[in-house]
Order: structure tokens, then C-alpha cells, then sequence
């Protein structure tokens, strides 16, 4: 079952053995319950890329004809694991997405820094640093890095289509960070099965930095429920991939 922020700060409250309470703000002791339950969950969501935080998702626009290769994450992305782009044939209507695979940014200088600058369809866009990068202006995106982890840089763009790439014509797969609302009814952004290990959680070290003494079953609890969670993380199938070496059967 799912609980609301309320629900939880009263079942740690309970298990404090302190004062019951009708919201989250009633006492200074329901505050600081609540602000530790926000410490825990976001301890959990960083622990792990959860299943349910995968999105589909576009990236930013840029939208400076200077940097035309370039796109901007949004500020609540984690982690991103596949980048699409639209493109179009020559001589065709025909919608295309094309998969941008990532390089690492030493991959991509490399990469890139093997072209002709004299030629017709390179083009040198100045990275936020001053570094010169040789782009391609003809062709839809095949490859992508990050050098600050904010910016997407793309190996080129196709000026026939476009004077900036768009991050409307982009497709991505993509963990992104839950948001926190200190209220009596809000509900924290886990699975149903995750709830256990955060009201163990939060007990424990509501008890250590509130109580100064340590919650031995309640510590036992929130360890027993963080190794059930590691292995147990997919709702869904299409979970963790291993490797078969050529064995049959399922694992």
C-alpha cells in the first residue's frame, strides 16, 4: 500500500513512541520526521536507476545558430540511455529516426577532429570552452557526447532542414529525478513494494538524529527490506539482461 507523507511521519511518530499528530507541521518533531523521510527517499532514489523513473522524454532547445549541434538536457534528467533523431532522405518526405549512438568525449575529438575543414559540408562551431569543432552540416546526427554534462554535442546537423537541431525531433529513454512536495497528501514517487523499505528506513535514522539512540529492529528492517529491493527492482519484464554463454534456458 501506498502511503501519503502524512501516513508516514504518524507511523514513525508511532514507533518513536512520541506525540500523534494531524499534520505534517503540527510539532517541530512531525517537521523534522517529515524533512528525514525527504532525506531517505532521495538516499533510495540515488541508489539505484529505478524502472518506474524511465521516461520517454525530448531534450531542451538551444536555439543558437552559433552552436546548431547542440541540445540541452533538462534539469530533472538522471541518467539518458538511448537518443533518437528525426531525418529525412534526400528527395523524401519520408519520416526516418535515426539512433545517436553515444561516444565518449575523447571518441568524439577524435572523431571529429579527423575532418577536412575545407570542406563544403564542414562546418566550426565554437564549444563554450573556445574549442573549434568540425561539424558536418549536411546530415542528420549519428553520434552524441557531453563535455559538461548539461550540453548534448552532436557530430553534425542538417542545415537543409534545419538551422538548429530541435528538441522536438528528438526521442530519448531516460531515468529522471522524482519531485518532492511537503505536504500532508503527497505521495512519494515509489513503487508499492518500496514503501516498507522507506518507512524502515526513515525510522531508523529518525531515531538516531531525534532520539539519539539507535533502532536495532527497525535498522534490521531497512537492511533486510534495501537487499530484497536490489534484486527485485523490475515491475515489468525486460528487467536486468545477463549474459548466457551460450546456455539454454532462462535466468
Amino acid at each position: 500500500m501506498k502511503l501519503t507523507l502524512l501516513q508516514l511521519v504518524q507511523r514513525v511518530l508511532n514507533d518513536l513512541d512520541s506525540d500523534e499528530v494531524n499534520g505534517i507541521d503540527d510539532t517541530v518533531e512531525s517537521n523534522q520526521v517529515a524533512l528525514t523521510i525527504q532525506n531517505c527517499y532521495f538516499e533510495m532514489i540515488s541508489n539505484r536507476n529505478w524502472p518506474h523513473l524511465r521516461k520517454l522524454i525530448r531534450l531542451d532547445n538551444v536555439g543558437d545558430v552559433t552552436r546548431p549541434n547542440y541540445l540541452k538536457a533538462p534539469e530533472n534528467l538522471k541518467e539518458m540511455n538511448f537518443f533518437k533523431y528525426e531525418k529525412y532522405k534526400d528527395g523524401s518526405t519520408r519520416l526516418d529516426q535515426q539512433e545517436v549512438r553515444y561516444k565518449y568525449p575523447d571518441e568524439f575529438l577524435r572523431l571529429i577532429g579527423g575532418r577536412n575543414p575545407d570542406a563544403a559540408n564542414i562546418q566550426t562551431v565554437e564549444d563554450f570552452s573556445g574549442t573549434k569543432l568540425l561539424i558536418v552540416n549536411d546530415m542528420a546526427p549519428s553520434y552524441w557526447t557531453s563535455f559538461d554534462d548539461t550540453y548534448i554535442v552532436t557530430d553534425s546537423f542538417n542545415l537543409a532542414v534545419e538551422t538548429t537541431l530541435q528538441g522536438s525531433k528528438s526521442q530519448c529513454l531516460a531515468y529522471i529525478h522524482p519531485t518532492w512536495i511537503h505536504d500532508d497528501e503527497f505521495i512519494p514517487d515509489l513503487p508499492v513494494e518500496a514503501f516498507s523499505a522507506l518507512l524502515a528506513e526513515s525510522t531508523s535514522t529518525a531515531s538516531i538524529n531525534l532520539k539519539q539512540m539507535a533502532n536495532a529492529k527497525s535498522e534490521q528492517k531497512s537492511a533486510r527490506q534495501q537487499r530484497w529491493l536490489a534484486r527485485k527492482a523490475w515491475r515489468t519484464e525486460g528487467g536486468v539482461r545477463y549474459p548466457d554463454f551460450g546456455r539454454r534456458g532462462r535466468r
